[in-house]
């Protein structure tokens, strides 16, 4: 592999004009591929249909058709109470996203503070922290509270901690969003040294809350899955019991938007939260909640049937790892990381070349994540990241959008090396 950035600049002419060939057979082939969000495929949706079987409304004597059951029923807060490793009083089964479960503690907060503390409306500046690259859809929450988020980059073992035990000395800083296990977009865990680190923070703010977005909690791709520290294990040694809300749904398990969330919290959190919802509804749908347990029973358990998820879901990650490693490996002009879970592939590409390989794409007929979501407000400083879902598309199509991108990633180095 040539490195493109030793060669002269005949060789880096004679290099992008073979790229710009095979880039126009690409475009004459008129494509629609769409690699960006992580939607699961239509197999691994086929993977769930036995959800709509369940008949049964009648369970421990209560009739699930009917209002009440405000924390969910109880098989389910026990299913999600043994997946989270916490005990199921300090489990609340919210609606079909983990995404409202946040948005609405958010809001509360936002309202009414913190279990007693100032509402943060009536705060002169409220800021969170944010490891980067992110998830696009923490920082549309936070931008819509016009809370002002603060860039923590990540490091290979999770956020710059040393940034963040500086960060909240400010008593601004009221939180910081985590995906702990298989980050998006990065694929990253949190080491357990971080994990121990996050759970001993003395932040000044006594209302400060981590909002721990365990989405990808058992979604590994390999049987042997990364491993992550259970953090309400570690709080109580630090008397942080309060600090982390956790939340998950079964959104990439069974039926994005026809699912059901959890949130794990420690008691106070629970009552400030159930507060909120004595107001907000008298109980979510406990059909869904009863067919969700009755599925994963039928099926063996949850984690069987993820496995069966790894099995559609692993091709399709090698296959993208393998087309970068081929065709970008040893350029000097990309780097990525090969996560063992989740949903996403990072690529990093040369500095001021993201938003023109998402032009190039664009043009061939392949929908990448809108270049700088995966950083607040949109902007990623150096211009470099994008954010790949394998997730979707059929994988011979995939193949191709593969093929495609990496074709774009050389061809907008050649242009930025030349000076163009």
């Amino acid at each position: 592999m040539s490195n493109y950035i030793n060669m002269t600049k005949s060789e880096l002419i004679a290099e992008k004009e073979a790229l710009i060939k095979r880039y126009n057979d690409y475009k004459a082939m008129g494509l629609k591929l769409d690699m960006s969000r992580g939607k699961p495929c239509k197999e691994q949706l086929d993977l769930s249909m036995g959800l709509t079987d369940d008949p049964d409304y009648i369970v421990d004597g209560i009739d699930l058709r009917n209002y009440g059951i405000l924390e969910g029923i109880p098989a389910c807060r026990k299913l999600f109470g043994d997946l989270l490793g916490v005990d199921m009083k300090n489990i609340l089964i919210g609606p079909n996203a983990s995404l409202s479960l946040m948005f609405d503690y958010l809001a509360q907060c936002y309202s009414h503070g913190v279990c007693g503390s100032t509402p943060w409306s009536k705060l002169p500046e409220v800021k969170f922290l944010c490891p980067v690259p992110g998830y696009d859809r923490h920082f549309t929450i936070l931008e819509y509270f016009n809370i002002k988020m603060i860039n923590v980059d990540m490091k290979s073992d999770g956020p710059d901690m040393d940034s963040v035990e500086e960060l909240i000395k400010d008593e601004a800083v009221k939180g910081m969003f985590c995906v702990p296990k298989y980050s998006n977009p990065q694929g990253i865990t949190y080491s357990d040294a971080v994990v121990r680190r996050i759970a001993a923070l003395k932040p000044a703010a006594k209302d400060f809350r981590i909002i721990w977005d365990n989405a990808y909690c058992i979604h590994d791709l390999y049987d042997e899955g990364d491993e992550l520290l259970n953090i309400f294990d570690v709080l109580p040694e630090y008397n942080n019991e309060d600090m982390v809300i956790e939340v998950c749904s079964t959104s990439k398990m069974t039926f994005p938007g026809a699912g059901i969330s959890a949130l794990a919290a420690s008691d106070n959190n629970i009552a400030d939260i159930k507060r909120r919802l004595n107001c907000q509804t008298i109980s979510y749908d406990k059909m869904n909640q009863h067919r969700h347990v009755s599925f994963f029973e039928k099926v063996g358990g949850i984690l069987p049937h993820m496995k069966k998820h790894a099995e559609i879901m692993r091709p399709k990650f090698e296959m993208v790892l393998n087309h970068l490693e081929n065709e970008l490996g040893g350029k000097g002009i990309a780097s990525w990381n090969k996560p063992r879970g989740g949903y996403f592939i990072s690529l990093d590409v040369m500095d001021g070349c993201a938003k023109r390989v998402g032009e190039l794409c664009k043009e061939a007929g392949v929908v990448l994540t809108t270049v700088g979501a995966t950083y607040p407000y949109g902007n990623d400083p150096k211009d470099s990241n994008i954010r790949i879902a394998p997730s979707l598309p059929p994988i011979s199509e995939l193949d191709l959008a593969a093929q495609i991108l990496c074709t774009s990633v050389r061809l907008a180095a050649t242009e930025k090396l030349l000076g163009e």
